[in-house]
């Protein structure tokens, strides 16, 4: 279906349509029903990052470890992943 803007899953616009209700109004963003052709692109950009970290959040740990150069220091380190289920 490569071009078609048709939707695989009718049903979904309407859920999709409250997500993004719900990630513009955590951003700050007043969405009205309809066309929003007057938000910046900062706004809209806002409401698709929030999307996206709600559907998939970056994990972080912190942990320290000891330092193999130098014995008898431990430094910190930060990993942070993405977990998709």
């Amino acid at each position: 279906m490569a071009g078609s803007n048709k939707s695989l899953v009718p049903d979904a616009k309407e859920g999709l349509n409250k997500f993004k209700m719900e990630a513009a109004g955590e951003v700050g963003v007043t969405l009205k029903q309809g066309y929003n052709g007057d938000l910046t692109s900062r706004q809209a950009g806002s409401i698709g990052g929030q999307m996206v970290n709600n559907m998939n959040p970056v994990r972080t740990m912190r942990f320290e470890r000891h330092n193999r150069i130098s014995q008898g220091h431990k430094i910190t380190v930060k990993y942070a992943f993405s977990l998709t289920v």
